[in-house]
C-alpha cells in the first residue's frame, strides 16, 4: 500500500501525498502518513555494491524445526538495523528442496521502520548471497508477530510467502514472472467487507469496495505481489508488495530504491519457488535455509 491522505472513497481522483498520479499531478511527499505506505524512492539513493556473493560453507539444509519468532519490543524505532550475514533458521513447514531462491527481510525489533533485504540462491545445496544486505522500509508501526497482522494497522506481516505476479505502471523491464501493465482503472480492494478484499480490481467491471488502493501512481512503476492473505481472510490485510520507495515507512508493504528493487525483480525466477521470509532477528522461513558463517564477506 502507498502512503496516502486526503483521500475520497471511491473516486480515483485523490490526492496521493509523494506520488504520481495518472493525471499528472506531482505533490510532495507526506508529512504525515495516512492508511497505506508503500512508495518511490524519489530520486538517488547511496550507491550500494551490487551482485555481492557469498558461498555458504554449511552443508545441505537443516530441516530440524525452530523455534518461534521473539515476543514484540518495546525498544524505539531503529533507523538502520546492523548488518548481519546469516541467513533465517530452519523450519520443516516446508519441502527445503524445492526452494532455490530466498529473500530474507530482517528487522532487529517489532517497533523498527526499516529492515534488511538479503537475497540468496540455492548452489548444490548450500545458499550464496547474491544482493544485499540492503536497508529497505518496511511498515509506519514495525513489523507485526506472527499471526498478528491486521488490516489498517501499519505492519508488515511477520512470515515466509511467496511471489505473486509483477506488476507497473511502467512497461515490463525484463522479469521473469508474470507482468500485469497498470491502468488508470486499476484498484487493489483493501475492504474487508467487500466480496474481492485482497484482489486487483479493474474498477471499470467490478466494484473495489469503500476507499479502494489506486495502483496507477508512481510508487508502482515496478512491483511485486506478497502472496501474503491469499486466502482472503477478511480482517488479515491486503495489498502487500515489494516495490519502490519514497523515503518514507509504509502501510506494511517492503520498499526499496528502484535500482535495487529492479535487480531484486529482474533475478527473481519463478522456476525456482522463490520465496520473501520476514520477520525479527533470524524469520523463520519454511524453506530448510542453512545458517550462513558469521563474518562471511561478499565476493
Amino acid at each position: 500500500m502507498v502512503a496516502r491522505e486526503g483521500a475520497q472513497a471511491g473516486t480515483a481522483g485523490r490526492r496521493w501525498d509523494g506520488l504520481r498520479v495518472r493525471a499528472g499531478v506531482t505533490v510532495l511527499v507526506a508529512a504525515v502518513l495516512g492508511i497505506c505506505g508503500c512508495a518511490t524512492a524519489g530520486g538517488s539513493h547511496a550507491p550500494v555494491a551490487q551482485g555481492q556473493t557469498t558461498s555458504v560453507s554449511s552443508p545441505a539444509p537443516d530441516t530440524s524445526a525452530a523455534t518461534s519468532a521473539a515476543a514484540p519490543s518495546s525498544a524505539a524505532p531503529v533507523a538502520r538495523p546492523a548488518s548481519s550475514s546469516a541467513a533465517p533458521a530452519a523450519v520443516t513447514s516446508a519441502a527445503p528442496g524445492t526452494v532455490g531462491q530466498l529473500v530474507t527481510v530482517t528487522a532487529v525489533s517489532y517497533r523498527a521502520t526499516q529492515a534488511e533485504l538479503t537475497a540468496y540462491q540455492r548452489e548444490g545445496g548450500r545458499w550464496r548471497r547474491v544482493f544485499g544486505p540492503w536497508v529497505g522500509w518496511i511498515g509506519r508501526n514495525g513489523m507485526a508477530p506472527p499471526g498478528a497482522k491486521r488490516e489498517g494497522d501499519g505492519r508488515t506481516p511477520s512470515g515466509t510467502f511467496g511471489f505473486g505476479f509483477f506488476f507497473g505502471v511502467d512497461p515490463d523491464r525484463g522479469v521473469r514472472f508474470p507482468y500485469r501493465r497498470v491502468d488508470a482503472s486499476d484498484f487493489w480492494d483493501d475492504d474487508p467487507a467487500s466480496p474481492l478484499y485482497n484482489e486487483w480490481v479493474d474498477d471499470r467491471g467490478a466494484n473495489p469496495g469503500a476507499d479502494p488502493e489506486p495502483m496507477d501512481v508512481s510508487a508502482y512503476d515496478d512491483g511485486a505481489v506478497i502472496a501474503y492473505n491469499t486466502a482472503r481472510t477478511p480482517g488479515l490485510g491486503s495489498a502487500i508488495f515489494l516495490h519502490i520507495n519514497i523515503g518514507t515507512p509504509t502501510a506494511g508493504c517492503v520498499t526499496l530504491p528502484v535500482g535495487e528493487l529492479l535487480e531484486v525483480l529482474r533475478w527473481l525466477n519463478p522456476a525456482a519457488s522463490p520465496r520473501i521470509a520476514m520477520g525479527v532477528g533470524a524469520p523463520a522461513t519454511g524453506v530448510g535455509a542453512p545458517a550462513l558463517g558469521v563474518g562471511a564477506t561478499g565476493g
